[in-house]
């Protein structure tokens, strides 16, 4: 029996996959709880149909991040912190000041995206990665200056 998977099944297979699977399992376990529908031509034209539209949202998605990502490079984020005797910085910078900033600057971006090598605890300009999606990733500079 071929069934089309509509969800994960570990072991077994991916959502959107056609495969060929035994028909007791088939139709007792994977049909009967929903992970799958037997492949039928409607079901195959209608997966074919929705993986196309799938594939033409993540092309708009990449290109709206590309977007994102030019306005990230052109810019330098400065971020203002606390010092103390010889320039060192309290503390460090992390990715949720970061955000913050770029909030301020009208720029949405989660935080679990904001990659940081080290740590920004010293004066001047650092380079951040923006990982704005799988095949995007952005790079900000990030200026930390002495706050008045």
């Amino acid at each position: 029996m071929k069934v089309i998977f509509l969800k994960d099944v570990k072991k077994q297979g991916k959502k959107g996959e056609i495969k060929e699977v035994k028909d007791g399992y088939g139709m007792n376990f994977l049909i009967k709880n929903g992970y799958a529908v037997q492949a039928t031509n409607t079901g195959v034209n209608r997966l074919k149909k929705e993986t196309a539209e799938a594939e033409l949202q993540e092309n708009l998605l990449i290109k709206e991040c590309e977007n994102v990502k030019q306005q990230l490079e052109k810019m330098t984020l400065k971020i203002p912190v606390k010092t103390g005797e010889g320039d060192r910085v309290f503390g460090s910078v992390s990715t949720k000041q970061i955000v913050s900033e770029l909030k301020k600057q009208g720029i949405e971006i989660d935080k679990k995206g904001i990659i940081i090598d080290g740590s920004l605890t010293s004066l001047g300009v650092h380079k951040v990665k923006v990982e704005l999606h799988k095949k995007v990733i952005a790079e900000l500079k990030v200026q930390l200056v002495k706050e008045k």
